[in-house]
């Protein structure tokens, strides 16, 4: 190979998770610092010539110290002294009071093999045989064509050129606003490769282009719904330039966020013996109704998923959705013992009526009818 890169993105550290707890949200948070060893480490083993990291690396323009203090961490304890490039992207775009200006104490505490997008047509060579080109976001939002201000290849270049660029392309429906990426944009430039950010998706813009535009994606997901992320980019020249960069992917993230709806025990149930949730986001939807004689079961089974004071959660981050959890009392009479006093039965059947005539009621005479449940159940056994 004549060249060897690593293409990341959208690490997004310091975003906050509001929906969750404040212990789920910390751990989500340090998430994103935690895959940026794992995404230097990869750089590491494949003995890749630079680390290009393609914008939105922090959420936003002025994180939190904690954040660019862990990154500067991370860079710092590496022996090798590969070059990584740093792209302000437009959720932190290069201003007068970011953190990529050149009096914070984030840019001054850089080692000196990482470098700074700073400027349109920035410029890194790649000993004599490559060069990076690249043009940093200066605003959260903008039409302009950050791309066009790359310059263009010379005549008698003969160069491997790669660009770097944060901004939205052409090829999905409302993805093209926000510093576009024109269609043809690597080709027109005289690039070998364009390396890009924004979207979150692991994605080759235009398959089979012989100058591939890709998103890495996001090394960890940021919320329910994302596909493909989880990823960085290795891309690898072959010395025959008329031969294509070589793009793989990579996996890099931890954590798997997924959305699920229980319509029934048996699928909770299913669900609670799963092996491995550890490194899991859930959100949980409950759209079932529950026997008396089983509501018992499901909440321990929530319980063991989410864990408590006394036990370690099975699922990393949980998040459940209870309104559609019904206890059924319907049949409710059918479900206790035959032989039950008087009394109780009497008791019991006020208890029904009042749940299935009167709405307002109808949640306190539920539970008030399970907790007569449990009573009787109890002393029968």
């Amino acid at each position: 190979m004549a060249l060897k890169l690593l293409h990341t993105a959208d690490w997004h550290l310091g975003r906050r998770f509001p929906s969750f707890e404040r212990e789920q949200e910390t751990r989500l948070t340090r998430a994103r610092l935690e895959v940026v060893g794992r995404i230097l480490d990869v750089a590491e083993s494949r003995k890749v010539d630079a680390v290009l990291c393609a914008g939105d690396l922090f959420d936003e323009p002025m994180p939190q110290q904690d954040w660019w203090n862990g990154v500067l961490r991370e860079l710092s304890g590496r022996r090798w002294q590969r070059p990584v490039v740093l792209l302000p992207g437009n959720h932190d775009p290069l201003t007068p009071n970011s953190i990529y200006h050149e009096t914070h104490n984030f840019r001054r505490g850089l080692p000196s093999y990482v470098h700074v997008v700073d400027k349109p047509g920035w410029e890194l060579p790649l000993g004599d045989n490559a060069v990076v080109v690249a043009s940093p976001c200066t605003s959260a939002a903008g039409d302009t064509k950050l791309v066009e201000s790359l310059p263009k290849r010379e005549a008698g270049d003969e160069r491997i050129r790669i660009g770097l660029v944060h901004g939205q392309t052409f090829d999905i429906d409302g993805h093209q606003t926000n510093f576009p990426i024109p269609r043809g944009s690597a080709a027109e430039r005289g690039l070998d490769y364009l390396a890009i950010g924004d979207t979150h998706a692991f994605r080759e813009v235009e398959p089979g282009a012989s100058a591939p535009t890709v998103y890495p994606g996001a090394p960890e997901a940021t919320n329910f719904g994302e596909r493909d992320t989880g990823n960085v980019a290795a891309v690898f020249f072959p010395l025959d330039r008329r031969r294509a960069p070589i793009v793989c992917k990579e996996a890099v993230g931890a954590w798997n966020w997924r959305e699920e709806t229980c319509h029934s025990m048996p699928e909770l149930r299913a669900l609670a013996s799963e092996g491995e949730l550890a490194k899991t986001v859930l959100r949980l939807k409950l759209e079932m109704a529950v026997p008396m004689a089983e509501y018992d079961e499901a909440e321990r089974l929530l319980a063991a998923l989410g864990g408590s004071l006394a036990a370690t959660p099975r699922v990393g981050v949980l998040n459940v959705d209870r309104q559609g959890l019904r206890l059924l009392t319907e049949d409710a009479l059918a479900q206790f013992n035959a032989d039950m006093p008087p009394v109780l039965r009497a008791a019991a059947e006020r208890l029904q009526t009042l749940a299935r005539e009167d709405p307002q009621q109808k949640e306190h005479a539920e539970r008030a009818l399970h907790h007569l449940y449990r009573l009787v159940m109890r002393d029968a056994a």
